[in-house]
């Protein structure tokens, strides 16, 4: 199985799937590496088979997301922290789902009535990802520069830099890439939000992809 760090660079977001439903030897992965990431992340990920409806909202046939097969919808306690921790679990699930040859798309547009996600009193419902065999691998988008979301010391160790390399293939909404990455001077790291449309979800994102990127084996 490839590593995060390659899923990371294979990885791109697909809005086109084939018409087959995931095999059920690889549902029982996805629902076990769920299960693992509910309880690190205090997270209500869950998988919906078959997505039915949840993608019939113009915006999505528009995109071509009413061709996936299943989606995970993304709940949690209402915490102030829920956005960022579904990010990041969440997108620890994407790299998953990649590394099981699966194609992904997260969706912050969706129909909320028709997903058949359960979610319990105090928790909120914050995004979907659709999920199944993709027509295609999907394509690179623009990027920013490391200059353009990095501040702090400019004296920067490699792991930092292969971490920001890391951060700026992460997906975020309409993609905005709102978000410092700052090096303090002793080499501490602060992640900002610079405001957006689910830019909280982004930011948990972007500390996922941080982290693998920096990772010192």
């Amino acid at each position: 199985m490839m590593t995060e760090k390659e899923a990371i660079l294979k990885r791109h977001s697909v809005r086109a799937y084939e018409d087959r439903p995931i095999d059920e030897e690889t549902l029982k992965l996805i629902r076990s590496k769920i299960d693992e990431l509910n309880e690190q992340g205090n997270l209500h990920l869950q998988l919906i088979e078959d997505a039915g409806k949840t993608y019939n909202k113009l915006l999505n046939i528009a995109m071509g997301l009413g061709s996936a097969p299943s989606v995970i919808a993304c709940a949690g306690k209402d915490d102030e922290d829920l956005d960022e921790r579904v990010g990041y679990y969440g997108e620890k699930l994407v790299l998953y789902l990649t590394q099981l040859g699966l194609n992904t798309c997260w969706a912050g547009t969706f129909n909320r009535k028709n997903i058949g996600a359960d979610v319990n009193d105090g928790e909120r419902l914050v995004i979907s990802i659709a999920v199944g065999y993709g027509k295609n691998q999907g394509k690179p988008r623009k990027s920013k520069t490391a200059e353009q979301v990095t501040a702090g010391k400019s004296d920067r160790p490699d792991w930092f830099k292969e971490g920001v390399e890391m951060a700026l293939l992460a997906p975020t909404a309409i993609n905005q890439q709102k978000f410092t990455i700052r090096l303090n001077e002793d080499d501490s790291v602060d992640f900002i939000d610079n405001g957006g449309v689910l830019s909280r979800v982004d930011l948990g994102i972007v500390k996922c992809h941080f982290e693998i990127g920096a990772k010192r084996e």
